[in-house]
């Protein structure tokens, strides 16, 4: 392997550019240190660099705790036959007032901000500058670098964009909820799962074989009968058929739980299109121990006693049988 292919393949990417909060959560992810990152347009794009072996893994927001699932996330993990989830990492959401230095409060006019940065500083602006017009931007980062146009009089931005770019804050924690955060996951083509650590996440993605009564309440049964918290659950349409739904679940456990295991292949039974994106260790909570009804070990007992039962009624068939 060349040195060019091995720095090519050891890439991360990340929507761009500098200075983002998806910057912000590869820079928490261990295996991202110490290697080059890729600033990207959209996250398609950061997918399709995985896919096509320009990286190794790319970091992408799932959720945000104010306006829910990233459905541009959802749907490339739904339509990349491959992918899985490495980790994820938490950004707390801060955003501050940036403007070309000297540009006072009262001279603000116009404001540049990313489509979800504007939604959750709404009430700061509408107390602030109440007259404001809004110039949509492509990320909050970008939402600076209009400073530098004509008819820009200040961006919503993060707290670090003075580290990228010469303007001035002039107000911070805009946000109306001062504990938003957004969750990100690292994903690459690496099908190993990670061991269990006790604190892990399950990611599927389920598509209803059919649209009927009680077809979702099925899937959901196959996880509560076992025991298994589910942690998320948002709906995405289909593409190619009109008002069908797939559901993007997370459920506390791993893979090598049993009863995890046992709940995938429930719900494979009732769902065959079924997409397992990884089991991973979560952020910051502290997982229930199951049920023990629910536990590794009764699993195995059960299944050991149905071997002891095959086992008689192979007996008993030996026995039965006639001698030659």
């Amino acid at each position: 392997m060349t040195a060019e292919l091995r720095e090519r393949i050891e890439n991360y990417s990340y929507l761009g550019p500098k200075g983002t909060f998806t910057e912000a959560a590869l820079a928490l992810a261990p295996e991202a240190a110490g290697k080059p990152w890729r600033a990207v347009n959209n996250v398609p794009e950061a997918v399709q660099d995985v896919v096509e072996a320009r990286s190794v893994g790319a970091m992408i927001a799932i959720e945000n705790s104010i306006e829910g699932g990233v459905t541009a996330s959802q749907d490339a993990l739904a339509s990349t036959p491959g992918l899985r989830i490495r980790g994820e990492y938490v950004v707390p959401i801060r955003f501050c007032l940036a403007v070309r230095p000297g540009t006072k409060l009262e001279e603000v006019t116009t404001v540049a901000a990313h489509p979800v940065a504007y939604g959750q500083c709404r009430r700061w602006l509408a107390e602030h500058l109440p007259a404001h017009s809004h110039l949509p931007a492509s990320s909050n980062v970008a939402s600076a670098e209009q400073l530098f146009e004509a008819g820009v009089d200040a961006a919503i931005t993060p707290p670090t964009i003075t580290e990228h770019l010469p303007v001035e804050l002039i107000a911070s924690d805009l946000q109306d909820n001062h504990t938003a955060q957004t969750r990100f996951v690292l994903v690459g083509m690496n099908q190993q799962v990670p061991e269990p650590t006790g604190r892990d996440k399950t990611s599927i993605i389920v598509e209803l074989p059919e649209d009927r009564p009680g077809a979702l309440l099925e899937m959901l049964e196959q996880i509560s009968t076992r025991g298994i918290n589910m942690t998320m659950i948002t709906s995405r349409p289909v593409p190619d058929k009109p008002g069908n739904y797939r559901f993007v679940v997370d459920l506390d456990g791993h893979l090598h739980d049993a009863r995890v295991a046992d709940a995938l292949l429930g719900i494979r039974r009732f769902c065959p299109k079924l997409i397992f994106l990884g089991s991973y260790p979560r952020v910051g909570v502290v997982l229930k121990q199951a049920d023990l009804a629910h536990s590794d070990e009764r699993f195995a007992a059960a299944r050991a006693w149905l071997a002891s039962l095959e086992a008689e009624d192979a007996q008993d068939d030996r026995a039965s049988s006639p001698s030659v």
